[in-house]
């Protein structure tokens, strides 16, 4: 099992929680062995997934969710993959009981959503991960299209180094989902945490945990800027994408994706997953695979908007 981020993120924490259960389910019960394969937001994983992984089902891997988009906009030249040609097995969440969210340290300059929008305000330093990786997809969402003051220093390996680099105060914030954090930096959460939620992202409603805490749709400025974010979440619902590569046997493919829903629904699993407080709303490869045709079938004119957010420009 492949896993495109580094340990300890919330990306590593759902591969291994899958690689301890998904065995029993696969003919053979096979043994389950992770390897992290770091570089570009998982670009480099999934490179290797689609065209240099064995084709025999002995090879699987959790990629970025924002790959798929990234691919379909074309605005890496790196990208090796068609994603609507990958083995989608499944993903362990639809982000169904779980939210993206702007943390913040209490003590940076920026205190308040008024005052991370307010023009000329003071900036917010939010650390992300690379082109691709939603956390800097969502950053330059916040920042172009929102109107955030934020200064987005890129380049980190995974979520965990980004956790330690808000801990010693280097970045202001981060954006990470909720599920993860709540096992990762659980302290967080706690009312004398050193950091609070500014906004939740990929909700069309606040989640009940957060119920004082905007959504970006409610910050969206206008019908253009609605339709960006409302694009940007769609990847959210695959939010832990499993795939294989392409030309698998049909048998094997079947089975791979069978085993997945089947360790999904593991009681075991299930007891593991809530005791990580990790969100499991799991979907089969049949419904990520569309997901993937709803995202290219976008309106022409709003691919390309995103498409020039994604490269640097601002969007009209």
């Amino acid at each position: 099992m492949i896993v495109g981020h580094s340990p300890g993120g919330g990306y590593d924490i759902y591969a291994r929680l899958l690689a301890r259960h998904l065995g029993p389910y696969i003919p053979g019960n096979p043994t389950i062995v992770v390897q992290n394969m770091t570089g570009a937001a998982s670009l480099v994983s999934a490179n290797y997934l689609y065209g240099k992984a064995p084709r025999d089902g002995t090879a699987i891997g959790l990629i970025d969710r924002g790959l798929p988009l990234m691919a379909i906009l074309g605005t890496n030249p790196n990208v090796r993959f068609d994603p609507a040609k990958f083995t989608w097995l499944g993903s362990a969440s639809s982000f169904a009981d779980d939210a993206f969210l702007l943390f913040a340290r209490k003590d940076a300059a920026v205190k308040t959503v008024e005052d991370a929008q307010s023009p000329g305000g003071p900036k917010l330093v939010v650390g992300v991960t690379a082109e691709g990786a939603t956390d800097k997809d969502v950053a330059i969402l916040f920042r172009d299209v929102l109107g955030f003051n934020f200064k987005i220093i890129a380049g980190y390996r995974g979520g965990n180094e980004i956790n330690l680099a808000v801990d010693r105060g280097e970045v202001d914030a981060r954006l990470t989902a909720m599920s993860g954090t709540s096992s990762s930096r659980p302290g967080w959460f706690l009312p004398d945490s050193p950091m609070h939620v500014l906004v939740q992202f990929a909700r069309t409603t606040r989640h009940s945990r957060f119920p004082g805490v905007p959504t970006a749709r409610e910050l969206a400025r206008d019908p253009a800027s609605l339709t960006l974010v409302e694009l940007a979440e769609l990847p959210y619902q695959m939010s832990r994408p499993f795939v294989a590569p392409p030309g698998i046997p049909p048998e094997r493919a079947k089975a791979l994706e069978a085993a997945m829903m089947k360790a999904s629904n593991d009681p075991n699993y299930l007891a593991e997953a809530a005791s990580l407080k990790l969100d499991v709303s799991p979907t089969d490869g049949e419904a990520m695979l569309k997901l993937v045709g709803r995202l290219a079938q976008s309106p022409p004119e709003v691919l390309e908007r995103m498409k020039a957010l994604q490269s640097g420009q601002v969007a009209p």
